[in-house]
């Protein structure tokens, strides 16, 4: 999909890998999950948004969790953090006890401005 919307390859391993990590902490940490991705436009540039949604205990502290570094013990620290670098626009929602959903945005050419995404 990234490469029939236009994605240059450095841009595509980039989504890919912070698809990879957030995918790794929804069945990981949230105990499975799902992934919706849908294409966007904003300004007329094109990108691709990706909603992590699970149900599980949600992240009891969402600044460490998303701290250069921060590992729960299980990984390399790369996840939150890592994927928030790897992207255009990221985001959290977290509530203990009732999951996590992390939505992430990358653009072709950058991010568009506004960012009135559609």
């Amino acid at each position: 999909m990234t490469a029939r919307l236009g994605f240059r390859l450095v841009e595509q391993t980039k989504l890919v890998t912070a698809a990879s990590e957030l995918a790794r902490n929804t069945l990981v940490h949230g105990g499975g999950g799902r992934m919706e991705c849908t294409e966007v436009t904003s300004g007329g540039v094109r990108g691709l948004r990706l909603v992590f949604s699970d149900e599980g205990p949600g992240i009891a502290d969402l600044d460490q969790a998303l701290s250069d570094g921060y590992t729960s013990g299980e990984g390399l620290g790369m996840g939150l953090g890592g994927s928030r670098r790897l992207v255009h626009e990221f985001s959290v929602d977290s509530r203990r006890g009732a999951g996590t959903t992390v939505t992430v945005t990358s653009w072709i050419s950058g991010p568009p401005h506004p960012r009135e995404a559609t």
